[in-house]
């Protein structure tokens, strides 16, 4: 018996809808990552990008449990010297919540150009619609 090789024409690509509504910002972006990088098929081969598409609705019902929301802080550097920028995640999630999971899922994501190729499969909303009805996309539980 050989290993299974994947190739990208044999490779089928699912529509999965996530929603966000009441979970952890944790589970989500793990569910998501998982069906981004394809872990969840037989078929899986972690040198070949196999995933699936993945939309999170509903990304500013998330959930930081303890006090997260207001003692977690993202940080980013503009490149000029001392400017070192710091914002709290409740106003991340008041701004921006599609921000928020993209980053949780981001670095759930390997960093090489598979892990980049597949968080381009990532669509979030903050609210219940979307606009990916045209691709039937299947409710997953988690």
């Amino acid at each position: 018996m050989s290993t299974f090789m994947p190739k990208a024409e044999d490779i089928t690509r699912t529509w999965y809808v996530l929603d966000a509504e009441g979970k952890t910002l944790g589970t989500v972006a793990t569910e998501a990552a998982t069906l981004l990088r394809g872990k969840h098929k037989p078929t899986f081969a972690p040198h070949a990008d196999c995933g699936d598409h993945v939309i999170v609705i509903n990304a500013e019902k998330v959930v930081l449990t303890g006090n997260k929301l207001e003692q977690k802080k993202y940080y980013h550097h503009t490149g000029y010297i001392g400017n070192l920028k710091e914002k709290k995640y409740s106003d991340l999630m008041k701004t921006n919540p599609e921000f928020v999971i993209t980053k949780a899922v981001k670095g759930m994501l390997p960093s090489t150009t598979l892990g980049r190729k597949a968080l381009t499969r990532l669509r979030v909303y903050r609210g219940a619609e979307h606009p990916h009805a045209a691709q039937n996309p299947v409710a997953r539980e988690f």
